[in-house]
């Protein structure tokens, strides 16, 4: 991976791109051409990361030669298994890679490693739990949760019948009100989980309300498992029914998801995974979240998710200091949101405007935002990749000033525009 200063100093994906384009000049120009764009810009988005060598590897490895769908016979208890022969080693693989994720998590709960995403993880999860028309009260998309907790346009929205819960004034999550609307709407299945919320979420105050109405409860903590393996963050586990997650943002994997459930769900899990919603499992993606189990049970692991909280809270706090917006007044985790609904620009054109001046971060939407959400008025902003690249408080400090000074000219133009 690039070290503080965009430098790989191994040359891996130098000499896998220069090996490609021996073979196809075009795949191989495009992927060079996205290898120094990542390489030379601050990348701030939350939801990437760098994985290692290892875990790059492990993803390109023969393993991407072999179907393998079903499970490892040891799960199954001698029943029918996988469907296609040859496959003892990617059995063994699997199981170490379940037991890896339990050992992460501290867990007992069944894990399946086999989802491709973290929506398909939740789509899983919800099919494990309820049936379509039944009732999720979860966070909605503009508040901070995320497309797969009930969008209008996603499965889980035209699947389910959802009711959103709200935050307050300040942006936090309204426990009262998740209290009040489980009581009068009677949900099937309590979700929390968001894509940028800043807080750190009450999972035991959540299950209460569960336990309460007599529902499932739900976690997804694709954004903050990381931070939850290693401290960081309350956990989940012991709460919830069901919990997924994604491993390639703050556990710093391949893209994939995974699954876990008490073990009284787990054979719900395991067809809603295969064969309900998906065919043969990606044992090459396997491979590389085994690896990455592996790495978040180093100690340095866990130094890491420390520094990216340190980090994310210095970088708050100076935005804070140069006079801006952030939603709920600071950051608890890896992410936070810039408000920017006082200014003659949307969060799209300080995308754009950062892009042109090598700063990645992605427009967000706000609590009550009133731009649409092609627009936003706010960005999300992320301390998770370039923590991983060796950057330290100052480092941050010094990426908020940067902004500052693009949002001053941006909103020069503007102001100059519209006279």
């Amino acid at each position: 991976m690039f070290n503080r200063d965009g430098k790989d100093d191994n040359n891996y994906n130098v000499e896998n791109y220069e090996f490609i384009k021996k073979y196809s000049p075009t795949v191989g120009s495009l992927i060079e051409k996205e290898y120094n764009r990542q390489k030379n810009n601050i990348e701030l988005i939350a939801s990437e990361n760098y994985c290692s060598e290892a875990v790059l590897a492990a993803c390109g490895s023969c393993l991407s030669w072999k179907y393998a769908e079903g499970y490892p016979y040891v799960r199954t208890s001698g029943n029918k298994g996988r469907y296609y022969g040859g496959t003892e080693f990617v059995d063994e693989l699997e199981e170490y890679c379940c037991n890896k994720w339990r050992e992460v998590f501290h867990t007992d709960y069944h894990v399946n490693v086999q989802p491709h995403s973290g929506s398909q993880a939740n789509f899983a999860g919800y099919k494990a739990l309820i049936s379509p028309g039944d009732t999720i009260l979860s966070l909605s998309l503009d508040n901070g949760g995320h497309l797969t907790h009930g969008s209008s346009v996603n499965f889980s929205g035209k699947l389910y019948n959802v009711i959103f819960y709200d935050v307050d004034d300040k942006g936090y999550i309204d426990m009262e009100d998740v209290r009040k609307k489980a009581l009068e709407y009677k949900p099937q299945l309590i979700m929390t989980g968001a894509s940028a919320y800043s807080r750190i979420i009450d999972f035991k105050a959540f299950a209460d309300i569960a336990k309460e109405v007599g529902c499932y409860f739900m976690v997804d903590m694709a954004h903050i498992a990381g931070l939850v393996a290693a401290g960081e963050h309350l956990s989940p586990f012991g709460y919830a029914d069901i919990v997924t997650t994604t491993t390639h943002k703050t556990l710093r994997g391949p893209r994939g998801g995974l699954v876990f459930g008490k073990p009284e769900f787990a054979k719900k899990i395991d067809s809603a995974v295969f064969p309900y919603a998906q065919g043969g499992p990606l044992e090459h993606i396997i491979a590389g979240k085994a690896v990455c189990a592996e790495e978040a049970l180093k100690p340095e692991f866990k130094e890491y998710a420390h520094q990216v909280v340190l980090n994310c809270a210095a970088l708050c706090d100076e935005f804070i200091k140069l006079g801006y917006k952030v939603v709920t007044g600071g950051t608890d985790n890896h992410v936070f949101l810039l408000d920017l609904s006082e200014f003659p620009f949307s969060g799209r054109d300080l995308q754009e405007r950062c892009d042109e001046n090598g700063i990645t971060l992605n427009k967000n939407a706000i609590p009550n935002d009133q731009r649409s959400p092609m627009q936003t008025s706010g960005v999300r902003i992320g301390t998770a990749p370039m923590t991983t690249r060796g950057y330290k408080e100052d480092d941050f400090r010094e990426v908020a000033r940067r902004i500052d000074k693009i949002v001053k000219e941006l909103a020069k133009e503007k102001e100059a525009e519209a006279k």
